[in-house]
């Protein structure tokens, strides 16, 4: 069947027709720098690691999406970037804080046992953890001062280190800035924790294996694409497998697991001189903190679990109602853009249903004829370092998937921008996807300069995840359930079924433990039910969030008597955090100060309404406090799956 390529560029004429209103560039083909790479470099190459740096989802999109170099501050603009060098700290095996990056943040490096059941002296793990003092905690006056409370952000993978660094001054806000401390680290394996879990020896080396990623699709892309990925899969996991820095009886890989991450924050509590843990996880950071609260219940004073994966699917490995409110999502853009009219929602039909057919279209063309985008010349979209030729890109079914599966994590901030992208692409425009999909911050470095960091030494700069420890992670925690690939595409199968506008994508999900065999030291399964906590345990969660579904919340909930539900009326995407609303961050900061629990059914609305500007913001004594850091935190530019962040 022949495959027809829609043009895009300054002028389009006909559709399948190329007609140009700008010289077109010679550029060779990229095969042809896909086999000159590994012997001479060739600097062109970096064209496409370039585009695919900046791609919301085109490679490896169910681990780790964009999630490096998208460091914002909460006004929006570029983080400075910072001075201090984590491998200036000597670890110690007592917790030594240190200054860094800023006159309000503490950093320590803590040597604990890589094998807590049989601790020894020479096979240990250095722990890299941050602290964001409370402003009384260095006053002469500390009456108002109640102590550190850890975060996580989400992963498996995600680094504490970065994301306290990158937002923890809104969330310090939230709880009090003058009663708490807040603490965070990067999990073993994680970040500026060593030994890091890094698969391949080289950086060049994960670049090639992304560039061919890069082109696989979505499950359902094309036929037999299905096998094509389970082939990857189980390729890349005998790659982690045999690399003989992670692999072995005493390697990280067998001592990597949520169980292993619990102890080790047991460790910094305890080091830190608390009896109790406050804690507050987002996504993956539910799994942490229910699994502290499973292994040490009389030991937890506050929790807030944020944005749910259902415990017993994580540890079972199923891995299938993850998707249950994802479509909500999805249909709330139909509706929603119908609701605000084409002034505010270019993707406008008269109907719900006539936006989604129109969707379903522009799919089922992209499919058949991708569109070829040759961005101006006066652009800088698809350059890389030391090219003064635009690059030309095709817009695939698959990159489009991918686009949409993203922006459901994040839909008041992405929908607008999706919907301009999407009216544009009927008429074969691809600029409005280019600008969408650009990076805000310079390209990277060349692939040929970059620097492969040893895994026992730590990185240089924060990063906001290391994506190889996600499956590590993740497929540890799981009973193994070997599928072949027949299973595997039944299960695709079902899964885009029970999701049709991210089934597709979140397949590979489960994808990622094809071919592992390493199994934790210390396996850990719990019985989650009647375990009762010191103090009851808050779950929050959006009413439609797409891959941690309310569902979750609930089930992780009735494990723990007492413990509440916090429902965010009206909360679209994937934790609180995609839905600002100042209520739930009251409700929060009064659970940490005053133990304050939701009364049953109680909940908070969302305060800002999807393709609407508007913000409402509720009437309280502390609106002012609370919503500048709602705000803060609604800028912020988040891609994380909720296995990757």
């Amino acid at each position: 069947m022949t495959t027809d390529v829609k043009v895009s560029g300054a002028f389009r004429g006909t559709p399948g027709s190329i007609r140009w209103a700008f010289p077109v560039p010679q550029t060779p083909s990229r095969h042809r720098y896909w086999h000159a790479f590994r012997g001479t470099c060739i600097a062109s190459l970096l064209l496409g690691i370039f585009i695919l740096s900046r791609l919301h989802g085109t490679t490896d999109s169910f681990l780790w999406s964009s999630w490096s170099r998208n460091s914002n501050s909460s006004d929006g603009n570029p983080a400075e970037p910072p001075t201090f060098n984590w491998i200036d700290i000597a670890p110690s095996r007592t917790l030594t804080w240190h200054p860094c990056y800023s006159p309000d943040h503490d950093c320590a490096r803590l040597d604990v046992p890589m094998d807590w059941q049989s601790p020894s002296d020479s096979n240990r793990v250095v722990l890299a953890i941050i602290r964001l003092r409370a402003s009384t905690a260095t006053a002469t006056n500390k009456t108002d001062y109640r102590g550190p409370v850890f975060f996580n952000p989400g992963g498996p993978g995600g680094s504490g280190i970065w994301s306290l660094l990158d937002h923890g001054k809104e969330l310090q806000a939230i709880l009090g800035k003058e009663h708490y401390d807040l603490v965070s680290f990067d999990p073993r394996g994680i970040g500026n924790s060593v030994p890091r879990i890094e698969c391949w020896s080289q950086q060049q080396d994960r670049g090639v294996w992304d560039l061919q990623d890069s082109v696989l699709g979505t499950v359902d892309a094309h036929p037999g694409v299905v096998y094509d990925a389970y082939a990857r899969a189980q390729a890349f996991s005998q790659v982690c497998e045999n690399n003989p820095d992670l692999a072995g009886e005493d390697g990280i890989l067998r001592h990597s697991s949520t169980v292993y991450h619990a102890r080790d924050m047991l460790e910094i509590l305890e080091q830190m001189g608390e009896e109790k843990l406050k804690y507050w996880g987002f996504s993956y950071g539910t799994v942490l903190g229910g699994t502290f609260a499973a292994l040490w219940p009389n030991r937890v004073e506050r929790m807030v679990n944020d944005g749910n994966v259902d415990y017993v699917e994580w540890y079972q490995g199923g891995y299938i109602n993850f998707l249950h409110d994802t479509d909500t999502v999805m249909e709330a853009f139909f509706h929603h853009c119908h609701l605000v009219g084409p002034l505010k929602c270019p993707f406008y039909s008269p109907t719900p249903s006539q936006i989604k057919s129109r969707l379903f279209t522009l799919l089922d063309s992209l499919r058949q004829s991708p569109i070829l985008i040759i961005p101006p010349t006066n652009t800088n979209l698809t350059s890389s370092p030391g090219s003064s030729n635009p690059l030309p890109e095709l817009i695939t079914y698959s990159k489009i998937r991918l686009l949409l599966s993203t922006a459901l994590y994040q839909p008041l901030l992405r929908f607008p921008r999706i919907a301009v992208v999407l009216s544009a692409l009927e008429s074969s425009n691809g600029l409005p996807y280019l600008s969408y999909t650009s990076p805000d911050s310079s390209p990277p470095t060349s692939l040929c300069l970059s620097e492969s960091v040893p895994p026992s030494t730590p990185l240089s700069q924060p990063q906001e995840g290391t994506p190889d420890a996600f499956p590590a992670i993740m497929c540890a925690d799981a009973t193994p359930h070997p599928l072949s690939p027949v299973e595997f595409a039944t299960y695709a199968t079902l899964l885009q079924k029970i999701s049709y506008s991210a089934g597709a994508v979140q397949a590979s999900f489960r994808l990622s433990c094809v071919g592992r065999t390493i199994r934790p030291k210390w396996e850990f399964s719990p019985v989650w039910e009647n375990i009762t906590t010191s103090f009851p345990i808050l779950f929050v969660n959006n009413e439609a969030d797409n891959v941690t579904p309310l569902v979750s919340a609930r089930n992780n909930s009735r494990a723990f008597p007492g413990s509440a539900v916090l429902v965010q009326e009206g909360g679209y995407g994937h934790t609180s955090l995609a839905a600002p609303s100042v209520c739930t961050a009251g409700r929060i900061r009064r659970y940490f100060q005053r133990g304050e629990m939701p009364k049953e059914g109680e909940g908070c609305k969302s305060d800002r309404v999807l393709f609407d500007d508007d913000v409402f913001y509720s009437e309280n004594e502390e609106q002012d406090e609370l919503t500048a850091a709602v705000r803060g935190l609604a800028k912020k530019v988040r891609i994380r799956p909720f296995y990757s962040g």
